[in-house]
C-alpha cells in the first residue's frame, strides 16, 4: 500500500514517489529518493528542537514490537556486561520514529545514566557532515569533481608520490602520473594518510609533523604539502585526512570558518542546537566520559590531556571536518533523516534529491573492490564501496549484508554508527563512547541483524 506520512514535530511530511534504483550511500550517504513535496492538507510541521521526538507504533510502518525487543536485549546484554558504558538509539521509517532508547551509564565511576540528551563525540561520523558541507559548495558552482585540488589549495601543486626507499633508508619520489583530484579528496582516493594506521616513512612524518596537532587548518596544509603523498592518486583506498583538507577548501571557498558554515548552512536550518566542535560551559554535565580497553579488556576511562578524550571546552584553533564534532543522537538523527527525505527536513532545503544521490553512489573502481582496503569494520569489497565521504552498499547480497540497496553509512572512532537506507526508508543512528580497539563489541552490525529481523512488512 502506499503510505502517506502525517504531519509531526520532527520532519516535514513527505511522499515518495520511487526509491533510488541506483547504488547508493552513506556515510557514511546518500541517494536521491524521489520527489518530495509537502501535504498541503496537513498542518505545518513546527521546528524540531527537542530530543524527546515523537513515537510512532512500529506495526503503523511495518516493524514488529515483539521483534524489536531483540534490539533492545542486544544493548541492554553489551552496556550490563559493560562492554559499553552506556548508549542511545534511534530507529525511524517513512520519517517516523519508532524506537529511541537510552540504555547504560554516561559516566561509570559517578554512576549518571545516559540520557537521550548526552552529548556524544562523532569523530568521523563527522565526515558525511563535512561532504554535506562540500555539497552545499558544489551546488553553488565553486568546484567539481574533476578539479585538482591545486586549484583550491595552491600549496599541493608540486606534492610528489613516496615510492618506496633506496638502499640507505631513503624516501624514493616520484612525480604523480596525475594531479589528485576533487573526486579523490572526496573518496580516499587522493594519495592522503591519516599517520596513524600504517607504518610507512610516510605515515611517520604525519606524526611526526603532528598534522593533525596543528594550530590552524592553513598550518595544516602547509604541513602536508611538505610530504609526499602515500601513493599515486586514483590507485588504493587509505583512509585520510582528506576531510580535514575538505574543511580547509570550506573555509575558502565560502569566506567563513567551518564551525561558522556548519552552523549557518547545516545546523540552525536542521534544528541540531546541541552540534558543534566544542561544548559549552552550560552543557558540559551532559557530555559522556570516554573509554578505551584496558590491558585486561576491561574499560577504562580515556584521559581528556593526552588521549583521545580531548577537553571540548572551548573552539578549537584546528576545526577538524574529519572528525571533530559533537552532537546528540537526536541532532545526528536530523541530519540523517534529511538525508533519507533527499537533502529537506522541516522545510529547509540543505541539498537536492541530485546532490545527494551523488554523494551516495559508489566511485571506487572495482581493482579497489577486493577487500584489501578498509579501516575498522568497512572492507572495501565486491556490493561494498564509497562514495563521498561514506560507505555505500550498493548490492547487499554480494556484500553480505541485510541492508537494502543504496544503504549508505559511516561510523566514529568511539563507536558511534548511523545509517541511512533508502529502499526500505529506513534511518538508524547509534550513539556509544567507547573508542574501537581489541574486545570491542560490533553492535554496529549486530544492530543491523536485529533491525532487519524486526522489518516483517516491506510494503506499509
Amino acid at each position: 500500500m502506499k503510505n502517506t506520512r502525517p504531519s509531526n514535530p520532527v520532519r516535514k511530511q513527505c511522499r515518495r514517489e520511487n526509491h533510488w534504483s541506483a547504488p547508493v550511500l552513506l556515510a557514511l550517504m546518500l541517494s536521491a529518493l524521489g520527489a518530495v513535496r509537502a501535504l498541503s492538507q496537513k498542518p505545518a510541521a513546527k521546528s524540531a528542537t527537542s530530543v524527546d521526538l515523537p513515537l510512532a507504533k512500529p506495526e503503523s510502518v511495518g516493524f514488529s514490537s515483539e521483534r524489536l525487543e531483540r534490539l533492545h536485549a542486544l544493548m541492554q546484554r553489551v552496556t550490563e556486561n559493560k562492554a559499553i558504558p552506556g548508549a542511545v538509539t534511534i530507529l525511524a521509517r517513512h520519517g517516523k520514529v519508532i524506537d529511541y532508547r537510552a540504555y547504560g551509564l554516561r559516566d561509570v565511576a559517578s554512576g549518571a545514566p545516559v540520557t537521550k540528551d548526552t552529548i556524544f563525540r562523532d569523530f568521523s561520523m563527522s565526515k558525511p557532515i563535512t561532504g554535506v558541507a562540500m555539497m552545499i559548495l558544489y551546488e553553488e558552482g565553486k568546484w567539481l569533481p574533476s578539479d585538482p585540488i591545486s586549484k583550491y589549495v595552491p600549496e599541493f601543486a608540486h606534492l610528489k608520490v613516496f615510492a618506496g626507499v633506496d638502499a640507505d633508508g631513503k624516501m624514493i619520489l616520484e612525480d604523480p602520473k596525475h594531479p589528485p583530484t576533487m573526486h579523490g579528496l572526496m573518496t580516499h582516493t587522493a594519495g592522503f594518510t591519516y599517520g596513524y594506521f600504517g607504518n610507512t616513512p610516510v605515515d611517520k612524518l604525519y606524526l611526526s609533523e603532528k598534522v593533525l596537532g596543528s594550530n590552524s587548518l592553513q598550518e595544516m596544509i602547509d604541513k602536508l604539502a611538505k610530504i609526499p603523498l602515500l601513493y599515486q592518486p586514483g590507485t588504493r583506498w587509505v583512509y585520510s585526512v582528506s576531510m580535514d583538507v575538505q574543511g580547509y577548501i570550506i573555509e575558502k571557498l565560502s569566506g567563513q570558518s567551518l564551525p561558522d558554515f556548519m552552523r549557518q548552512h547545516i545546523f540552525q536550518p536542521l534544528g541540531m542546537k546541541d552540534t558543534g566542535f566544542y561544548v559549552p560551559a552550560a552543557k558540559r554535565s551532559r557530555f559522556a566520559t570516554l573509554y578505551r580497553t584496558g590491558p585486561k579488556g576491561e574499560l577504562i576511562t580515556e584521559p581528556a590531556k593526552g588521549g583521545m578524550g580531548g577537553d571540548y571546552d572551548q573552539e578549537p584553533a584546528m576545526a577538524s571536518g574529519g572528525g571533530g564534532l559533537v552532537s546528540t543522537a537526536a541532532d545526528y538523527y536530523r541530519f540523517a533523516q534529511m538525508l533519507a527525505d533527499g537533502g529537506e527536513l522541516n522545510g529547509a532545503r540543505i541539498l537536492s534529491p541530485a546532490s545527494i544521490k551523488l554523494m551516495g553512489s559508489n566511485h571506487l573502481a572495482p581493482n579497489l573492490l577486493t577487500g584489501e582496503f578498509g579501516i575498522g569494520w568497512q572492507r572495501m569489497r565486491p556490493g561494498f564501496g564509497y562514495g563521498y565521504d561514506c560507505a555505500v552498499v550498493y548490492n547487499p547480497p554480494e556484500a553480505d549484508l541485510p541492508d537494502g540497496q543504496g544503504t549508505f553509512f559511516w561510523d566514529g572512532a568511539a563507536g558511534t554508527w548511523y545509517w541511512v537506507d533508502p529502499a526500505n526508508d529506513i534511518v538508524f543512528v547509534g550513539m556509544i563512547q567507547r573508542m574501537l580497539g581489541f574486545g570491542s563489541p560490533n553492535v554496529q552490525y549486530l544492530s543491523r541483524a536485529t533491525v532487519y529481523q524486526a522489518l516483517v512488512n516491506l510494503k506499509m
